[in-house]
């Protein structure tokens, strides 16, 4: 098949690291791997690379483009193939997907998109002939997933692309990738936020604003650091904390964390006439100081008591995931539940993003979220295996409100940035 030009495929300006990934891309070993800043270019220019790779890849063998689940293969790889304002009308017009299909046509080739969000990922490939793989947030895959798939590479010239953020430098990727790059045929392409010449000026001040502590330093300095100490290192109560709430215009949702012998914790997630996040109300039972645990019915009687008390109305209410029996239990009761998202350390990063930039705070009568966050703090022992978690310990009020903000971000997320 004939070569594509590279400078012929975008539509927008390319920078100078840009260019130079795409051309080296095709000349690795075999593994390209492009990780750095949010929004610093290395996914556009990954996608160029992709699409050269498309074209002149072996005629024998799959080509196949992995994510973590079929729909952010959808969001964060076809859907910007298939944008004429950055690849051109033409070249746009030869991406073809229906969405919820695990297979896309890209210039004529068939492509085969893979999810890979658990070890079970493995049977999806096992067996195959890859000729062409992309992956796209790499270390969101399982390790073991990543090695059955570089064994797939069985077709001589096949390559494997990939983009990521960085994660803690213990990763397996750093550890047994990167850091060993020409033993194991890998060149790596890192990118700062200057590398990607579309930004504007207002963009990356706002860019920067958004992360704080970890996640600045990965997410914008690209630095493949250690997630220790406190996970809310930004939380000030002199900043945080109010005594009293301004009128919110509507009160979002009731974040439940359910325990037994542990505490359950409830609080009450609202917008307020500012444009800023509430938590306004908390209400905790713990049944170790209370020396009386409640059943499934009497947690849900006690909460709607005190939600009438309180005057608020929910518009959802988020429940901890594993609670299936209360769950059912405020279903008979006439309430709406939902699962919370539980994808801890995302949460971590929505509630922590907030807090960074004065989007959400506290009333004073939450005093188990406050007595809880200054001691919120990394893991360092999963921290050493490459794992980012926090010490589970007394965290309940602080989970209650993570299911409640982080699930409804759609919810409030147009109201935060209009005010921004």
């Amino acid at each position: 098949m004939t070569a594509i030009d590279p400078s012929r495929l975008a539509t927008r300006t390319l920078s100078p690291k840009q260019i130079v990934s795409v051309v080296r891309a095709g000349q690795t070993p075999q593994i390209a791997l492009w990780d750095g800043a949010v929004s610093s270019g290395k996914t556009f220019a990954s996608l160029l690379a992709l699409l050269l790779g498309v074209a002149e890849a072996p005629d024998t063998g799959l080509i196949v483009i992995v994510g973590k689940t079929l729909q952010t293969i959808e969001r964060n790889v076809i859907t910007p193939l298939q944008d004429p304002a950055s690849f051109g009308r033409a070249m746009s017009a030869q991406v073809h997907h229906t969405a919820g299909s695990n297979t896309a046509t890209i210039l004529g080739r068939k492509v085969w998109l893979v999810g890979a969000n658990d070890v079970r990922a493995e049977d999806r490939i096992r067996g195959a002939t890859v000729a062409l793989a992309y992956v796209d947030e790499a270390t969101l895959v399982p390790h073991s997933f990543w090695m059955m798939l570089l064994s797939r590479l069985r077709v001589p010239g096949a390559k494997l692309y990939a983009t990521t953020n960085p994660d803690g430098p213990a990763h397996w990727m750093m550890k047994d990738f990167i850091r060993r790059g020409l033993e194991v045929g890998l060149v790596r392409f890192q990118f700062r936020l200057e590398d990607n010449p579309t930004l504007e000026p207002t963009y990356v001040e706002r860019l920067r604003n958004q992360y704080t502590g970890l996640w600045y330093r990965r997410f914008i300095l690209g630095e493949w650091c250690l997630a220790e100490g406190a996970c809310f290192d930004m939380w000030d109560p002199d900043r945080h904390v109010v005594r009293q709430l301004p009128a919110i215009r509507r009160w979002i949702a009731l974040g439940i964390d359910y325990g037994t012998t542990n505490p359950f914790a409830a609080l009450a997630l609202g917008l307020g006439a500012d444009n800023v996040l509430y938590l306004g109300h908390e209400w905790r039972w713990d049944s170790k100081q209370q020396h009386r645990q409640l059943t499934d019915a009497q947690y849900s009687e006690r909460l709607r008591a005190w939600l009438k008390t309180i005057g608020v109305h929910p518009q959802w209410t988020i429940v901890d995931p594993s609670a299936a029996s209360f769950v059912t239990q405020l279903h008979q009761d006439g309430l709406t539940p939902a699962a919370g998202d539980n994808a801890v350390l995302d949460g971590i990063r929505t509630v922590a993003s907030l807090l960074g930039r004065d989007r959400l705070k506290v009333h004073a009568s939450c005093t188990g979220f406050i007595n809880e966050i200054p001691g919120y703090s990394w893991d360092p022992d999963k921290a050493a295996k490459g794992e980012d978690a926090p010490i589970k310990a007394d965290d309940h009020s602080l989970d209650a409100a993570r299911y409640a903000v982080h699930t409804t971000q759609s919810a409030w997320r147009s109201d935060l940035r209009e005010a921004a």
